[in-house]
């Protein structure tokens, strides 16, 4: 099914939960709505489920206004935070439920059920109610349900936010080979980046209402178009640093106190005269070595694999990601390198990116 939102908006009096949204989810794709609390991404996948009416703008599912139409007529598969499981039922009766409504005989009813489950790996769990499995389960039991009618799109709101870290490893690889296998379009909302740029085909990045960038994960981690996108993609976050950009002999300095780095001609030459602009780098685009600009380590955070050093350089703090065998401790001085290629920078009245503008 694809999916199109044009102009979509939600409004209660004066509070804006989503501000003309325009994008188009393509048939079989799997899309993520990210952003923090609060930015209008389950407003959003709840209009398009049918459960909040817009105030404006329009829903189509493939070509056809559904705006008119109640949730139960739309075809769609819902799976909640909450999982939403009846606690007086069994995992079949759980599963089986959407069956039950649409009258469907028990022999199929069954069947379907059990094939279901058996796709989510606790077709032995069916005679055993919500209260007597675990977290994983119970979320598995929640995918069944919205599974087993066969619907056209898939809607996720913050399925995993309620599992722990390694459960929720191994159900975003469950839910994206289900996804890949039975070729369902799915929207899938959350606020963890990791979830969405490792699961979605396509990422809607969400603030305030507004929709700042929709674009594959790649597009977002590379050139994000925004500071908000800079440092919301991506862990850890972006480094940012207030700097001034100037032609001398030939080459362009980004340049503030105690900091020189020669960058690229062609992101140099756009960012070059515009007075005092941001400049963002990623900690994993930073190396210690040898030569470079000298700074002195502020804290070490053991990540297990890298350790994360903030370097202090004059009055700013910068992130680095460091070998732990290095054994760096406070007060050491190092010297820094910056793989110029990477360096975005960012008008810091408007937010937009100087370097990937349309």
């Amino acid at each position: 099914m694809r999916v199109k939102l044009e102009n979509l908006t939600k409004r209660w009096g004066n509070v804006v939960g989503a501000d003309h949204i325009n994008l188009e989810v393509g048939d079989g794709e799997f899309v993520a709505f990210l952003g923090p609390s609060g930015c209008g991404k389950t407003t959003t996948l709840l209009m398009i489920a049918g459960i909040y009416k817009p105030t404006e703008g329009i829903i189509k599912f493939d070509g056809q206004i559904v705006n008119h139409l109640a949730p139960k007529d739309r075809n769609i598969g819902m799976v909640f935070q909450s999982y939403a499981l009846y606690p007086h039922m069994t995992v079949f009766q759980n599963i089986s439920y959407p069956l039950k409504l649409k009258k469907v005989p028990k022999e199929e009813m069954q069947k379907h059920a059990q094939r279901v489950a058996d796709m989510m790996g606790i077709g032995h769990l069916m005679d055993r109610k919500p209260a007597q499995l675990s977290g994983g389960q119970q979320q598995r039991v929640a995918l069944g349900r919205a599974l087993v009618k066969e619907p056209d799109l898939l809607l996720f709101d913050e399925p995993l936010s309620n599992l722990d870290a390694r459960l929720r490893l191994t159900m975003r690889s469950e839910i994206k080979r289900l996804q890949m296998e039975l070729g369902i379009t799915s929207i899938y909302v959350t606020h963890d980046q990791v979830e969405a740029m490792t699961m979605a085909n396509r990422i809607a990045v969400m603030k305030d209402g507004r929709l700042q960038a929709y674009a594959t994960p790649d597009e977002l981690y590379d050139r994000p178009r925004t500071l908000f996108i800079a440092g919301f993609v991506g862990n850890p976050p972006m480094n940012f640093l207030e700097v001034e950009v100037v032609r001398e002999n030939g080459d362009y300095h980004a340049r503030r106190e105690g900091f020189d780095v020669v960058v690229p001609a062609d992101r140099g030459v756009k960012a070059a005269g515009q007075g005092t602009i941001i400049m963002g780098i990623r900690p994993e685009d930073i190396t210690l070595g040898d030569e470079g600009i000298v700074g002195e380590v502020y804290v070490v955070e053991p990540l297990g694999r890298d350790d994360l050093v903030d370097v202090r350089i004059g009055k700013a703090d910068i992130h680095v990601l460091a070998d732990p065998e290095k054994g760096l401790k406070v007060g050491d001085m190092v010297r820094l390198n910056f793989d110029t290629h990477k360096i975005q920078f960012f008008d810091p009245q408007t937010e937009q990116s100087l370097l990937w503008t349309d």
